[in-house]
């Protein structure tokens, strides 16, 4: 039987490193790639085509949520296991509705790591035990007739271009690393502001901080 091919992605090597310590002799799972942020990710996923991602959420350049619904977009039989400190409602029910697979809380046993590993890499959704009952019956009611977030209604070029200014990138900087025109970055800018009722780069940038797209030392 082939094994579970599985890149890891997270922006702490030692996160990394860990993770990889508790795979790298487990039968049936191979690890065949580490990624640092959300583009590197994606770029290792379409040459690699995993089976399975381990992601965290906050990462640079694109975060772990935003990679998630690319990637599913990409190669949609990849199945993506979000890893997290975070159990929070709106952090599950975002990991969810970009198509992640299953939801893993950080301190969980190597064991529970391979059951989900293979979980999910057999078509099955996993959520860690310790993601409270509440999280997931308040994602069972919500799925298919909620009312969307602010900032799931910008567009996924909005959301990357928010998490860059919010890292502190300027109109230059974004446009040459999207591969867009200074005017279409500013455009895009000005309808995201719109969009959130926000109308200067700071009050972004603790919008950014708030959802949990960046954390206050990135």
């Amino acid at each position: 039987m082939k094994p579970i091919r599985v890149i890891l992605a997270d922006d702490h090597d030692l996160v990394r490193a860990g993770i990889r310590s508790l795979l790298d002799n487990v039968a049936g799972i191979e690890i065949v790639a580490e990624a640092g942020n959300g583009r590197e990710v994606l770029r290792l996923s379409e040459t690699l085509c995993p089976d399975v991602v381990l992601m965290d959420i906050i990462m640079p350049e694109l975060n772990g949520l935003d990679a998630t619904a690319r990637l599913k977009a990409m190669l949609p039989n990849a199945r993506t296991v979000i890893l997290s400190m975070n159990a929070s409602e709106e952090y599950v029910l975002q990991a969810m509705r970009a198509g992640a697979a299953g939801y893993l809380l950080k301190n969980i046993s190597p064991s529970e790591l391979q059951q989900a590993i293979r979980a999910v890499a057999g078509g099955e959704t996993y959520l860690s035990p310790a993601v409270s009952k509440h999280v997931i019956a308040g994602y069972l009611q919500r799925t298919g007739g909620s009312v969307p977030t602010s900032l799931e209604r910008l567009s996924p070029r909005q959301r990357e271009i928010l998490q860059l200014i919010a890292e502190g990138h300027t109109t230059k900087e974004i446009a040459q690393e999207l591969n867009l025109g200074v005017k279409t970055v500013e455009m895009h800018r000005t309808q995201l502001m719109e969009a959130l009722d926000i109308h200067d780069i700071a009050g972004l940038v603790r919008y950014a901080i708030r959802v949990g797209m960046i954390t206050p030392d990135v």
